[in-house]
């Protein structure tokens, strides 16, 4: 699309941090954000939205990069097995035991691995959601607010995916392509469906495209939603946003605050995020059934204080 496009300035963006915030709607011990949106009638009705019964992944898989701390041993009995020692003789004398093991360390908030944020991830102006210091967050303790154990229960809701990329008539958006409230709604017609109140809405860009074809291409400049979709999904009431990209549009057009999206989303709106998402395949799913929208399951870790966790999101049609 190359029509003129009514952009918010720097003043308006910043002022979202005022106007779409949600410190208190909730109540000022809330800890949910958005996923307050995601009622019990809520998750009836996405239960709803599987027809098919076709359930389909939405993350990628996590391969082991050199930079990930992680050990693999393989032992060819039990006697070699650390703390053997305290086991049950009878252990020892199976010669034919043997296991794998793993210790891991992630690095999983940037640009590759599939990952929820919850509202601890960002501050301004030294807040977190809800107004809470952010002088909460321990490097000994982690977060004692709003981190990903809030979602323990789990994010069930019906999930939307919008395929902007297939809208504008292309296979992916360029680098530093942003999507803007237009592209939302005429996606929407396009594909016969409409975000409602609670819902997951899942962007596709094409990224994931360009990674399965090219890899990852790395870098700073990135498709994505631009801040201007920032109003358009408080008023539709979202629960939660994802995309094939760290969600934001990079460059953002905003010198003062670099990530809009997720600055104004995870501090003022407490919006919870899916970052870096693989919707290739539930785009492939959802064109054949003619279906975009599905139940959607997303089971954080419950990392004790932390400000997200790896994901594999569920799609099911």
């Amino acid at each position: 699309m190359t029509a003129e496009r009514s952009m918010p300035t720097q003043d308006d963006v910043l002022g979202y941090f005022d106007t779409l915030s949600n410190w208190g709607r909730w109540g000022d011990d809330d800890e949910l954000g958005t996923l307050n949106h995601i009622t019990d009638e809520v998750r009836l009705a996405a239960a709803r939205a599987v027809r098919h019964g076709r359930a389909v992944s939405c993350g990628w898989e996590i391969s082991v990069p050199a930079e990930m701390e992680r050990a693999t041993t393989s032992c060819p009995c039990a006697a070699e097995m650390p703390g053997a020692e305290h086991m049950p003789p009878a252990f020892h004398q199976d010669r034919r035991w043997g296991f794998s093991n793993e210790r891991l360390g992630i690095l999983f908030h940037g640009n590759t691995i599939t990952h929820l944020d919850s509202p601890c991830h960002l501050f301004w102006d030294g807040r977190m959601y809800n107004g809470r210091s952010h002088e909460l967050v321990s490097a000994d303790t982690g977060s004692a607010w709003a981190a990903v154990t809030a979602a323990a229960n789990g994010i069930v809701t019906r999930g939307v995916l919008l395929d902007v990329a297939a809208a504008r008539g292309v296979d992916w958006l360029e680098p530093g392509e942003g999507v803007f409230p237009e592209d939302l709604e005429e996606a929407e017609r396009r594909q016969g469906v409409r975000v409602r109140t609670g819902d997951a809405l899942l962007l596709r860009t094409g990224y994931g495209r360009v990674r399965h074809e090219v890899g990852d291409t790395g870098g700073m400049t990135q498709a994505g939603w631009h801040a201007s979709c920032l109003p358009w999904l408080r008023e539709r009431e979202v629960a939660l946003i994802g995309a094939d990209t760290p969600q934001d549009v990079q460059p953002s057009g905003y010198d003062a605050v670099l990530m809009p999206v997720h600055a104004v989303s995870l501090v003022a709106m407490g919006l919870w995020l899916l970052d870096n998402c693989d919707l290739e395949e539930c785009t492939r799913t959802a064109a054949e059934l003619g279906q975009w929208d599905f139940q959607l399951a997303v089971a954080p870790v419950r990392y004790a204080g932390t400000s997200g966790s790896p994901i594999n999101p569920i799609a099911t049609f």
